[in-house]
């Protein structure tokens, strides 16, 4: 199994490949079997690990509201507002 620093790195990978203006989870950042091989746990540290990165390095990416189960939606922000 991949490290959670490595699963990190994955979702970094992928984010290149979302639209402007698109709003995803980090789930959606794996394909749905890959995603449900890493454990709760793993899958919760990875959660956070990602919102830190988001926060601290200007990807374009900028936290939203929360669904209802509690997991954080994200938007990536048009060409115009900022980010690469």
């Amino acid at each position: 199994m991949l490290s959670v620093n490595e699963l990190l790195n994955i979702a970094k990978s992928e984010l290149i490949n979302l639209k402007d203006g698109e709003i995803f989870l980090v789930r959606d950042l794996f394909k749905g079997y890959e995603w449900n091989r890493i454990s709760r746990s793993d899958r919760l540290l990875l959660g956070t690990l990602f919102l830190n990165y988001i926060k601290n390095d200007d990807v374009g990416v900028v936290p939203i509201e929360k669904t209802s189960s509690g997991q954080q939606r994200y938007k990536k922000q048009d060409s115009g507002e900022g980010g690469k």
